[in-house]
């Protein structure tokens, strides 16, 4: 049966005894901060060897002036035990000097130390008074001496080490006051007394010390915790929890100097397609939760391969592969991650699908430094994405000997007199019912004096990549206008714009300049827009789309299909045209597959009242198959090559010889 009140006293009582001993444990125990431990360990070993040379010191002079005196086991045979074991001590701590030490290891040898202190300070307590009852009144007055600045020095020494500082200050004091207050010599008698109150004044300034002390080492730790942190944020993205591109280039050039000894190196660089759209459409919440969730599953297809995996800023990832032993298993590796983007991701209620294209780099001998390996990573990138979008190509010989062409075609670009050097052919576009031409599509082609005749392939991604394809775009649009202006009035001339046009006011104001100061009527014009070009400034593109409608020109979505936007795109721009990209009618009489694609385009589009342009129709074959799906209008070599502006007038009377031809009127023939 329990007692109430005899266990509330039980409780009171251990808890006024707790609070009387807590004081006391924390004036004589060691700390648990472990950097406080460290330090004092650190600082200790500093002064303890100076604290027994200076005992040592005091304990020899001592026992000289009592060798006259006294028994040699006193004078000498204590003093040498004495040196050896001080001697040992100092050796021991002149060892741990600077070296590196756990909390675990500073704990048990400041521990040691405590124990030590209890019992160095007791024996040369006793020692120096078992010489007092032998020799004169100065060498009694020396023993007094002795302990006096022996206790001082100590005190001195272990100013870092409290417990040990107050253990000799007690154990030596203690005796020094009680012995010679006791022995009734004034002399000594105040003596004592004024090396007690020194001692106390000198423990209540080694208190504020160690205190000061602790507190300078707290704020040291803090000061390192908070640099730590600012180092990690600094080198951490707040949005997905990775490495950030600062510690991206970090780990770059660690690995970059590291590789130098054979190892594999190779940078895998990932951006994703169609996240501004889905960004656009939901809004950036959505947009952020989609960064988070690719983040989480690039994070699990790098964890298992040991692959450093940062975001690089926007929907931009990188990849530092060390653990892969060739290219083959980083393509093989670099396919996993872009089947898994291409799985559909469920955020808030609305399923979204995008893809990511990634690019690799290895490091071979010829590259020169880790930007270097970023750059080839980075073409790679732009290759994946100017092909098949969602999928993986590895950086080759092949596209160095490209980038090194583009180069020299950057070079001959910039320094080119583009007014005489650049010019416009002309491909018909055919009304298939009519066998007509309703219009033509210019198409740049450069002829430089130093590398010959350069593929429109060639040198407009260039010019787009080096940040001056409109410079090009203004040159050939007014040669376009002033050829366009003497053809018949139905005659509709297409004109191709690049992104770069779209994305900038002040390039858009050039070219609504040039069609402004053209005789040719706009209305006559179709500008010719890539899907693409909504992944640089969606909303900028969409303002220059709206403004080139207010001129009147037609809006011709180009290579439709191969993008990743297209439909989210048809419903908020004032579309007039639609044009099928080649890729989907080279395989039309084998594949069943481009076959279904086409027929959905083209009905999609006589759905949605816009004109449906079919390009690259090389062989009958092909033209039969569009005509069957329901094809109007025709681009191809199978009507015309693009050709000259003075050969347009013979390009047209061929198509009127063909349809006279075709209506069997006499004295016409198809050529």
């Amino acid at each position: 049966m329990s007692v109430p009140g005899h266990q509330t006293g039980e409780t009171v009582s251990r808890t006024l005894r707790e609070r009387l001993l807590e004081p006391i444990a924390r004036l004589w125990g060691l700390p648990d901060n472990p950097d406080l431990l460290r330090a004092q360990h650190r600082a200790f070993s500093r002064q303890v060897p100076l604290m027994y040379v200076i005992l040592m010191t005091n304990t020899w002079a001592l026992a000289a002036t009592h060798i006259a005196h006294a028994p040699a086991w006193i004078t000498i045979g204590v003093p040498v035990a004495m040196t050896i074991f001080t001697g040992l001590r100092i050796a021991m701590w002149w060892r741990q000097r600077g070296g590196q030490v756990t909390p675990e290891l500073a704990r048990a040898e400041l521990s040691r130390t405590l124990k030590l202190a209890f019992v160095i300070s007791l024996s040369f307590a006793l020692w120096s008074l078992s010489l007092y009852g032998y020799g004169t009144a100065y060498t009694r007055a020396h023993v007094a001496f002795y302990m006096a600045i022996t206790v001082i020095s100590c005190i001195f020494c272990l100013m870092h080490l409290r417990p040990a500082a107050l253990t000799i200050a007690v154990i030596v004091n203690g005796l020094f006051v009680g012995f010679f207050i006791s022995s009734g010599e004034p002399t000594f008698i105040a003596s004592a007394v004024n090396v007690g109150l020194v001692s106390v004044a000198m423990l209540i300034i080694l208190n504020i010390n160690y205190n000061h002390f602790t507190h300078m080492v707290q704020a040291q730790a803090e000061a390192v915790a908070l640099g730590n942190e600012n180092f990690r944020l600094a080198n951490l993205d707040s949005l997905t929890d990775l490495p950030n591109r600062r510690a991206f280039f970090a780990r770059l050039a660690e690995a970059y100097g590291s590789s130098a000894q054979d190892r594999f190196l190779a940078v895998g660089i990932l951006d994703l397609d169609g996240f501004k759209p889905v960004n656009d459409a939901f809004g950036h919440g959505v947009g952020d939760r989609l960064l988070q969730e690719v983040s989480r599953r690039l994070e699990a297809a790098c964890a298992p391969h040991g692959i450093f995996l940062a975001r690089l800023g926007g929907d931009e990832f990188a990849f530092l592969l060390t653990s892969k032993a060739s290219e083959e298993a980083c393509l093989a590796w670099g396919q996993e991650v872009c089947d898994v983007l291409s799985r559909h991701f469920s955020l808030a209620g609305t399923v979204v699908q995008i893809s990511g294209s990634l690019g690799i780099a290895t490091q071979h001998h010829h590259i020169q430094s880790p930007q270097d390996l970023m750059y080839r990573a980075d073409y790679a990138l732009y290759q994946a994405k100017r092909g098949q979008r969602g999928s993986v190509v590895m950086f080759s010989e092949a596209h160095n000997d490209e980038i090194r062409r583009h180069a020299v075609i950057e070079q001959a670009l910039r320094s080119a007199d583009l007014e005489s050097e650049l010019k416009v052919l002309f491909q018909p576009i055919v009304d298939v019912r009519t066998e007509q031409a309703i219009g033509f599509e210019a198409l740049a082609r450069w002829v430089s004096p130093s590398l010959g005749p350069v593929s429109p392939g060639e040198f407009i991604p260039v010019a787009e990549r080096g940040g001056f394809v409109s410079r090009l775009t203004t040159i050939l649009l007014k040669k376009a206008l002033e050829t366009a202006t003497a053809w018949p009035a139905p005659l509709r001339l297409s004109f191709n714009l690049s992104a770069q046009d779209l994305s900038s006011p002040e390039n858009l104001l050039r070219i609504t300049a040039v069609i402004g100061q053209s005789a040719f009527d706009p209305r006559r014009l179709d500008l010719e827009i890539t899907e693409t070009a909504f992944a640089f400034d969606p909303a900028q593109v969409r303002r220059s789309v709206l403004q080139l409608r207010d001129l009147g020109c037609g809006i011709s979505i180009d290579d439709f299909g191969t993008g990743y936007s297209s439909l989210s795109r048809l419903h908020s721009l004032p579309l007039t045209k639609l044009k099928i990209d080649r890729s989907f009618i080279a395989r039309i009489e084998q594949d069943a597959a481009s076959h279904n694609i086409v027929r959905s385009l083209i009905a999609l589009s006589r759905d949605m009242k816009l004109d449906c342009v079919i390009e690259g129709v090389e062989t009958a074959g092909e033209l039969e198959v569009l005509r069957e799906l329901g094809g109007v209008l025709v681009q191809g070599y199978f009507y015309s090559p693009p050709v000259e502006a003075d050969a347009l007038a013979g390009c047209l009377s061929r198509f009127d010889r063909t349809r006279a031809a075709a209506m069997g009127e006499p004295g016409l023939k198809a050529s």
